[in-house]
């Protein structure tokens, strides 16, 4: 064997692969707007919740005029992933939407390059905390107002109006409950993070 033979006799030496760049996602809204059911129609593992039924006292607090069958509420986080592409993973924080639970948010939303905040027009109030919370962050976000029996109450130029949001924060229509109307919500996050860090 001469010095310029390679050792693997001729062989291409193989191409090492890289693992998917981890990217950290919030999920963010009010109480009762889909945070869950978005992190977990996405999600490509069985995505960690920290739901707890909905108590009495509870009930008592949080408004279920819009919600009614709803028995259980994010006490902590909820948690999933999904791969984009062989170059790019997505982790999904989703944070509780009560206020009283707000003391957590700086830990979940610690090193995310961006949320989605989700709203419902039939109380977009109960939004305004997130959008107030990462536009005082300087964390990019898009709102997302979820299609609840397939229907919005109200325009997106009235949602933009309402929120008070700049013409530099997306607002979009979305299901929480398909995957791919979410994958399309997540993306305009995503788009939105990598323009404001200049990729």
């Amino acid at each position: 064997m001469t010095p310029t033979e390679p050792l693997t006799g001729g062989a291409a030496a193989p191409i090492a692969v890289r693992p998917p760049l981890p990217v950290k996602m919030v999920i963010a809204g009010g109480f009762g707007v889909g945070k869950t059911t978005t992190v977990g129609s996405i999600s490509e593992i069985e995505p960690l919740t920290t739901e707890a039924s909905i108590t009495e006292v509870a009930a008592g607090v949080d408004d279920l005029t819009h919600t009614p069958r709803k028995t259980t509420t994010t006490v902590a986080m909820d948690f999933g992933c999904i791969t984009i592409d062989p170059t790019l993973k997505l982790y999904l924080f989703g944070t509780p939407g009560q206020e009283r639970f707000g003391f957590m948010w700086d830990d979940i939303v610690e090193g995310a390059v961006g949320g989605l905040v989700i709203v419902d027009t039939r109380r977009l109030d109960e939004c305004y905390a997130a959008v107030d919370y990462f536009e005082h962050k300087g964390i990019p976000f898009a709102v997302a107002v979820n299609a609840f029996d397939g229907k919005v109450e109200h325009s997106l130029d009235e949602v933009r109006w309402a929120l008070d949001v700049s013409d530099g924060v997306p607002v979009v229509v979305f299901d929480a409950r398909e995957r791919g109307s979410v994958r399309d919500a997540l993306l305009v996050v995503l788009e939105l993070a990598l323009a404001r860090t200049g990729s």
